[in-house]
């Protein structure tokens, strides 16, 4: 079973000419199977999910496919060719100053009347209702009177992929990070299929990413129907997943990552073969225990903390040099914190201002078990 290539447009340049991306779909034999989206490289620098990708359909087409699979690599074209010198930018609109990754619409929509309207409905058809709903309002979106940003029009497009699917993942990386991922609360017992150490256990509520714009109209749904005596669950998945640094593409790395992809897939019957997750430890945090340090002093930082591995209170974090206050007690400042934590990812440059977020750590870990 192969994958079949076309293409998606995804706005306009200046000149014209239209933004195109490549978009490969493999159709599943069951039509009950969940379907899956998978997109990477929403912000420029961040490649490695490409790899990964490209690992994932090299496998699929060997694999019994069962459900429908569309994935999205080079999702953003702007962002992928926004370059200054040897380095790629690609985290903000460069017209807005947005995040690429956070233009995405929340719906809003009134759950309550909506499912007054279909309550009669089997689960069924309510998802399809839903769905179509929400693919309704992107195209409304898209097309109001008053026009949309680049951001928006990339963003909402790729939202109504999204939302044709049961499965979303988003492949990420850092600037200077360890692999981690994103997982919405309800969904916790999930984070152990994949090969990816770290958990961050986010709120069921929006905040301007994909995975919260692909499960947070789901949740909101759910609640109610919950609420008012109907059982009912969240019937979609999302996830972002944060694949190491950024700027750097390693095939062999990806070949763990598309394992730990697949075995989520296997084990929600996307794919008939039996894979099993990777054996290791896994770790969670919430996200409010996920903290951001920033840099007290200016100056040229050297980075001590290992990323993914525990740093003890009172170690060394970074070191501060400045080369304007030598031959003083501020030549060289240390930092530490006062609590455990796990170092996740740092800032790309050892040249900072004052005030530059400098590491962010996950504090108040919990193992996570694979059920």
């Amino acid at each position: 079973m192969k994958f079949k290539q076309s293409s998606l447009t995804v706005g306009e340049l200046a000149t014209g000419h239209g933004l195109s991306v490549p978009l490969f779909h493999i159709a599943g034999k069951d039509s009950q199977a969940p379907k899956v989206f998978i997109q990477a490289n929403v912000h420029g620098a961040e490649v490695q999910g490409n790899a990964v990708i490209f690992q994932l359909m090299k496998r699929l087409e060997q694999m019994d496919v069962q459900g429908d699979v569309t994935i999205l690599p080079l999702a953003n074209p702007l962002g992928i060719n926004q370059k200054s010198g040897e380095f790629t930018l690609g985290r903000f609109d460069p017209i807005t100053g947005v995040n690429w990754n956070r233009e995405y619409l929340d719906h809003q929509i009134d759950v309550a009347s909506w499912y007054q309207r279909h309550c009669e409905l089997d689960d069924k058809a309510l998802i399809a209702a839903y769905r179509a709903e929400l693919i309704a309002s992107c195209d409304a979106h898209l097309n109001q009177q008053w026009g949309v940003t680049t951001g928006k029009r990339l963003a909402v497009t790729l939202q109504q992929l999204a939302h044709q699917a049961d499965i979303v993942i988003d492949l990420h990386t850092g600037p200077k990070s360890c692999k981690h991922m994103y997982c919405p609360e309800y969904d916790v017992s999930s984070a152990p299929l994949f090969s990816i150490a770290y958990t961050l256990v986010i709120p069921n509520e929006f905040g301007g990413a994909m995975d919260e714009a692909a499960f947070c109209p789901w949740w909101q749904l759910t609640e109610h129907m919950n609420a008012v005596g109907r059982d009912f669950q969240v019937p979609v998945a999302a996830f972002t997943l944060e694949l190491g640094s950024q700027e750097l593409i390693d095939l062999e790395d990806a070949l763990t990552d598309a394992h730990g992809i697949l075995a989520y897939l296997s084990h929600r019957g996307v794919v008939a073969d039996k894979v099993e997750p990777a054996q290791m430890p896994r770790y969670g945090c919430y996200l409010k225990d996920y903290k951001k340090y920033h840099a007290p002093t200016a100056g040229l930082v050297e980075y001590k903390a290992r990323l993914g591995h525990i740093l003890y209170s009172g170690e060394t974090l970074a070191n501060v040099l400045r080369l304007d206050r030598f031959g003083t007690n501020e030549e060289l400042t240390e930092l530490v914190l006062n609590q455990d934590c796990v170092p996740i990812l740092h800032f790309a440059s050892a040249s900072v201002y004052q005030g530059t977020e400098l590491y962010k750590v996950m504090t108040n870990l919990f193992e996570l078990y694979t059920s």
